[in-house]
C-alpha cells in the first residue's frame, strides 16, 4: 500500500503542468490520501477472507456493513477532495483531475490483486503444512510460552466469545 501511494504521487506529479506549485503540492495531497483510502477498501475487501479468493460472487454477501463503509468512505473522500475550503484550508489539498482519479483506482486494483496473490500464497505454504497463521513461536517472540492451561473466570471461553452463562 506504502508503494502504490508513493508511486502514485510521482507518477502523478509528472502530469502536472508546474505553473502554481502550491496548487501541485495540494494536488500530490489528494492523490496520497485518496490513493491510500482506496487500496484500503481494496484491502478490506480482500481481506473478508482469509485464504479464499475475493474473486468471488460471496465478495458481494454476506457482511452488508463491510459495504456499508466502502460507500461511506468512498463518499466521504470525494467529499474532503472537492469541498471548497474544507479540502484547501482543512486538509491542504485540491481537486483531482482525471488523470489522478485513474492512477488511484489502477493503484486500488493493484494492491487487491497483491492481497490476492498473498492469499494464493498462503494456501499453498499452508496446504504443505507451514504455518501460515503465525501460530508456532519464532525467533521473534521473545516471551515465554504461556501455559496451555490458562485459568478463565467461570463461563468464559478459550474462544473469546463474550455471552457468559449466568
Amino acid at each position: 500500500l506504502t508503494v502504490a501511494v508513493v508511486g502514485s504521487v510521482f507518477w502523478a506529479q509528472s502530469y502536472q503542468n508546474g505553473v502554481d506549485p502550491d496548487a501541485d503540492l495540494r494536488e500530490l495531497r489528494s492523490q496520497a490520501i485518496n490513493t491510500l483510502d482506496f487500496g484500503a477498501i481494496s484491502v478490506t475487501l480482500s481481506a473478508r477472507f482469509t485464504y479464499n479468493s475475493s474473486f468471488h460472487p460471496r465478495i458481494f454477501k454476506g457482511n452488508k456493513f463491510a459495504w456499508y463503509s466502502v460507500a461511506i468512505v468512498s463518499v466521504l473522500q470525494v467529499f474532503i477532495t472537492y469541498c471548497p475550503g474544507l479540502n484547501r484550508i482543512v486538509f491542504g489539498m485540491g481537486p483531482m483531475n482525471g488523470i489522478q482519479w485513474g492512477i488511484t483506482f489502477l493503484m486500488m486494483v493493484l494492491v487487491f490483486l497483491v492481497m490476492e496473490v498473498e492469499k494464493m500464497i498462503r494456501r499453498g505454504l499452508k496446504a504443505k503444512g507451514a504455518d501460515t497463521d503465525d501460530r508456532e513461536r519464532w525467533v521473534f517472540d521473545n516471551t515465554e510460552a504461556p501455559d496451555g492451561n490458562i485459568e478463565l473466570p467461570k463461563g468464559a471461553s478459550h474462544l473469546n466469545l463474550t455471552e457468559l452463562a449466568h
